[in-house]
Protein backbone atom coordinates (compact mmCIF):
# COMPACT_ATOMS: atom_id res chain seq x y z
CA UNK A 1 0.00 0.00 0.00
CA UNK A 2 0.91 3.71 -0.62
CA UNK A 3 -0.41 7.45 -0.75
CA UNK A 4 -0.11 8.68 2.66
CA UNK A 5 2.57 6.75 5.25
CA UNK A 6 3.57 8.61 8.36
CA UNK A 7 5.57 7.03 11.17
CA UNK A 8 5.32 7.95 14.94
CA UNK A 9 8.66 7.44 16.89
CA UNK A 10 8.87 7.88 20.90
CA UNK A 11 11.56 9.73 22.04
CA UNK A 12 13.30 9.84 25.62
CA UNK A 13 11.82 6.62 26.89
CA UNK A 14 8.41 7.48 25.75
CA UNK A 15 5.28 8.22 25.88
CA UNK A 16 6.29 11.43 23.88
CA UNK A 17 6.49 10.49 20.50
CA UNK A 18 7.43 12.44 17.50
CA UNK A 19 4.94 11.79 14.18
CA UNK A 20 6.20 12.36 10.91
CA UNK A 21 5.37 12.30 7.04
CA UNK A 22 8.27 12.87 5.00
CA UNK A 23 9.83 16.31 6.30
CA UNK A 24 7.14 17.10 8.20
CA UNK A 25 6.66 16.54 11.92
CA UNK A 26 4.56 16.93 15.13
CA UNK A 27 5.23 15.65 18.79
CA UNK A 28 2.28 13.41 20.43
CA UNK A 29 2.00 12.83 24.13
CA UNK A 30 -0.56 12.18 26.93
CA UNK A 31 -1.08 14.91 29.31
CA UNK A 32 1.08 14.88 32.60
CA UNK A 33 -2.11 13.97 34.57
CA UNK A 34 -2.02 10.72 32.41
CA UNK A 35 1.66 9.91 32.73
CA UNK A 36 2.71 11.58 29.61
CA UNK A 37 4.55 15.02 29.96
CA UNK A 38 1.85 17.16 27.83
CA UNK A 39 3.92 18.51 25.11
CA UNK A 40 1.81 16.99 22.30
CA UNK A 41 -1.44 16.09 20.59
CA UNK A 42 -3.28 12.70 22.09
CA UNK A 43 -4.56 10.13 19.76
CA UNK A 44 -8.22 11.49 19.76
CA UNK A 45 -6.72 15.27 19.66
CA UNK A 46 -4.96 13.97 16.18
CA UNK A 47 -7.86 12.06 14.36
CA UNK A 48 -10.13 14.95 15.13
CA UNK A 49 -7.97 17.40 13.38
CA UNK A 50 -7.63 15.17 11.12
CA UNK A 51 -10.91 15.64 10.33
CA UNK A 52 -10.60 19.53 10.63
CA UNK A 53 -7.55 19.50 8.17
CA UNK A 54 -9.60 18.06 5.79
CA UNK A 55 -12.22 19.77 5.83
CA UNK A 56 -10.27 22.99 5.36
CA UNK A 57 -8.05 21.66 2.53
CA UNK A 58 -11.09 20.52 1.08
CA UNK A 59 -12.77 23.80 0.97
CA UNK A 60 -9.66 25.20 -0.15
CA UNK A 61 -9.60 22.60 -3.18
CA UNK A 62 -13.19 22.60 -4.23
CA UNK A 63 -13.59 26.47 -4.21
CA UNK A 64 -10.27 26.70 -6.62
CA UNK A 65 -12.12 23.78 -8.76
CA UNK A 66 -15.26 25.75 -8.64
CA UNK A 67 -13.66 29.13 -9.21
CA UNK A 68 -14.92 30.75 -6.27
CA UNK A 69 -12.67 32.53 -3.64
CA UNK A 70 -12.51 31.30 0.05
CA UNK A 71 -10.17 33.73 2.49
CA UNK A 72 -10.55 32.53 5.90
CA UNK A 73 -11.58 28.62 7.20
CA UNK A 74 -11.88 27.90 10.93
CA UNK A 75 -13.34 24.16 11.67
CA UNK A 76 -14.08 23.23 15.12
CA UNK A 77 -13.99 19.47 15.91
CA UNK A 78 -15.23 18.06 19.09
CA UNK A 79 -16.04 14.01 20.51
CA UNK A 80 -15.96 12.64 23.62
CA UNK A 81 -14.19 8.66 24.35
CA UNK A 82 -15.95 6.23 26.93
CA UNK A 83 -16.76 2.57 27.45
CA UNK A 84 -14.73 -0.37 27.08
CA UNK A 85 -12.77 -0.87 24.79
CA UNK A 86 -12.88 2.67 24.82
CA UNK A 87 -14.19 4.08 21.92
CA UNK A 88 -14.81 7.72 20.18
CA UNK A 89 -18.31 8.99 20.38
CA UNK A 90 -19.44 10.62 17.45
CA UNK A 91 -17.64 13.53 15.83
CA UNK A 92 -19.12 16.63 15.55
CA UNK A 93 -18.13 19.78 13.67
CA UNK A 94 -18.61 23.25 12.81
CA UNK A 95 -17.24 25.54 10.36
CA UNK A 96 -16.60 29.28 9.46
CA UNK A 97 -16.52 30.09 6.20
CA UNK A 98 -15.47 33.17 4.49
CA UNK A 99 -14.95 34.67 0.88
CA UNK A 100 -15.77 36.81 -1.58
CA UNK A 101 -18.09 34.37 -3.33
CA UNK A 102 -21.62 34.83 -2.72
CA UNK A 103 -23.12 33.15 0.72
CA UNK A 104 -24.84 30.88 -1.31
CA UNK A 105 -22.17 29.35 -2.98
CA UNK A 106 -20.06 29.05 0.28
CA UNK A 107 -22.82 27.62 1.81
CA UNK A 108 -23.15 25.06 -1.33
CA UNK A 109 -19.59 24.66 -1.36
CA UNK A 110 -19.89 23.42 2.33
CA UNK A 111 -22.04 20.87 2.10
CA UNK A 112 -20.42 19.57 -0.96
CA UNK A 113 -17.15 19.22 0.67
CA UNK A 114 -19.14 17.67 3.73
CA UNK A 115 -20.07 15.11 1.32
CA UNK A 116 -16.85 14.04 -0.15
CA UNK A 117 -14.23 15.14 2.56
CA UNK A 118 -11.94 12.14 2.47
CA UNK A 119 -11.52 11.75 6.04
CA UNK A 120 -14.89 12.00 7.74
CA UNK A 121 -16.05 9.63 4.63
CA UNK A 122 -13.38 7.77 5.69
CA UNK A 123 -15.00 7.50 9.19
CA UNK A 124 -18.73 7.46 7.90
CA UNK A 125 -18.07 4.32 5.90
CA UNK A 126 -16.29 2.32 8.75
CA UNK A 127 -12.17 2.21 7.23
CA UNK A 128 -10.76 -1.00 8.44
CA UNK A 129 -7.46 -0.42 10.81
CA UNK A 130 -5.50 -3.59 10.97
CA UNK A 131 -2.00 -4.62 12.66
CA UNK A 132 0.07 -6.34 9.81
CA UNK A 133 3.61 -6.33 10.90
CA UNK A 134 4.98 -6.72 14.47
CA UNK A 135 8.48 -5.90 15.45
CA UNK A 136 9.04 -7.14 19.17
CA UNK A 137 12.36 -7.34 21.21
CA UNK A 138 11.74 -7.94 24.87
CA UNK A 139 13.55 -9.31 27.67
CA UNK A 140 15.26 -8.22 31.32
CA UNK A 141 18.19 -6.79 29.28
CA UNK A 142 16.18 -4.47 27.41
CA UNK A 143 15.11 -2.34 30.47
CA UNK A 144 18.67 -1.60 31.27
CA UNK A 145 19.77 -0.67 28.22
CA UNK A 146 22.29 -3.29 27.77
Amino acid sequence: MSGFDVEMVTVDGGPTALGSAGPITLVADHPAAAGGRGLGFNGGQLLNLAVAACISNDLYREAAAKGLTVTRVAVRVRSDYGGQPVVSSGIEYDVELEGTSSAEDLAALLEHVDRIAEIPTSLRMGTAVRLVERGIVGGPDRASGV
